[in-house]
C-alpha cells in the first residue's frame, strides 16, 4: 500500500522554524521526483519545493528562497521540509508528494500525503 504521513506542523511566532517530515511506505522515494506544496484557505494548492527525479535539482518558489530547505534520506524513505525565518503569509496546509514529472505542477503529482497544518502567528 503506497502511503506518505507528514509530521511536524504546528503553530509558530513570526521568525521561528519547523522542519516538516514526510515517511514513505510501499514505495521508494529515490525513483520519484519529490515535493512539499501548501494550501491557503481561499488560495489554489502551489508548490513550495521539489527535487527533480532526473538530475537531483532542487525547486524553490521565490517566495521561500533562502528560508526553505528540501531534503530526503533515502535510507529512511523519508523526506523533510525545513522552514526557518517564517512569517505569516507561510501559513497553509503543507503536503508532500510523490510524482514522476520534473517539475513542481500539483496536478503532475501521483502520491500524496494529508496534508499538517502550519501556523505562523504572534
Amino acid at each position: 500500500q503506497v502511503q506518505l504521513v507528514e509530521s511536524g506542523g504546528g503553530l509558530v511566532q513570526p521568525g521561528g522554524s519547523l522542519r516538516l517530515s514526510c515517511a514513505a511506505s510501499g514505495f521508494t522515494l529515490d525513483f520519484y521526483a519529490i515535493g512539499w506544496f501548501r494550501q491557503a484557505p481561499g488560495k489554489e494548492r502551489e508548490g513550495v519545493s521539489c527535487i527533480s527525479r532526473s538530475d537531483g535539482s532542487r525547486y524553490y518558489r521565490d517566495s521561500v528562497k533562502g528560508r526553505f530547505a528540501i531534503s530526503r534520506d533515502n535510507a529512511k524513505n523519508t523526506m523533510y521540509l525545513q522552514m526557518n525565518s517564517l512569517k505569516p503569509e507561510d501559513t497553509a496546509v503543507y503536503y508532500c508528494a510523490a510524482g514522476f514529472h520534473n517539475n513542481c505542477i500539483p496536478g503532475d503529482y501521483d502520491y500524496w500525503g494529508q496534508g499538517t497544518q502550519v501556523t505562523v502567528s504572534s
